[in-house]
């Protein structure tokens, strides 16, 4: 190869790669154009989302502080069976402390864990439970969620509303079959009895550590 055709060849490698780098530049500008358009649906989808699963374990009546910014981080925490940290969220009406919403799983459910959103009051009352996942058997164990329970009425796990420590021992706390006062669904008992021990676990939990839950990173 001569040398002219030498520089040719390079000028066009040359012209090759700033044309590709062009590319890539506008290619990464409109992706991050793309991104920024779509980040505030994002987001407000998220909190959507969120709040969709508030709102069945606690009213927004309740409260009227910014649910979504009052938080405090959990670390793992053994009492409520949780091996990550997760969020917990604080409702306050007028400045004063109304519930804590937070996750718990219930670690020994017929296929597994069972995982939890809950709602303690701050008088010790459970507000509201709702199961988020679990591998239950289908059409067996998985009526503790709502969405498959087929009691549209009064599905199974809005038994809990309005239990507290302080009006139900801790032996109520348990499915019929064991002496306590939670209904359960013949031939599945493993299921329910697992997310009754765990709401109570939760609740006692709770109860002990609400004072400090409350004041913890709160503005003074």
């Amino acid at each position: 190869m001569s040398a002219a055709q030498e520089f040719s060849a390079t000028g066009m490698a040359a012209r090759t790669a700033a044309i590709l780098f062009v590319f890539v530049i506008i290619f990464t500008g409109l992706l991050s154009g793309a991104y920024l358009w779509t980040k505030p649906a994002i987001e407000a989808s998220a909190v959507e989302e969120k709040m969709k699963l508030v709102d069945e374990v606690l009213q927004r009546s309740e409260y009227d502080n910014d649910l979504l910014s009052d938080t405090i981080a959990l670390p793992a925490t053994p009492e409520l069976a949780l091996t990550d940290p997760t969020l917990l969220y604080r409702a306050r009406k007028n400045g004063q402390p109304v519930a804590l919403v937070f996750e718990a799983v219930a670690p020994d459910g017929y296929a597994g864990k069972i995982r939890l959103v809950m709602a303690v009051r701050a008088n010790g009352e459970v507000a509201g439970v709702r199961v988020t996942q679990h591998k239950e058997t289908p059409g067996l164990g998985d009526y503790v969620e709502v969405k498959k329970d087929k009691n549209k009425a009064r599905p199974w796990i809005t038994q809990f509303n309005g239990m507290s420590l302080a009006q139900v021992t801790a032996k109520e706390w348990k499915v019929k079959k064991d002496g306590g006062r939670i209904d359960n669904y013949a031939g599945a008992t493993v299921t329910p009895r697992a997310v009754a021990k765990a709401v109570l676990k939760a609740a006692q939990w709770a109860d002990a550590n609400r004072d400090r839950l409350f004041a913890e990173g709160a503005a003074k």
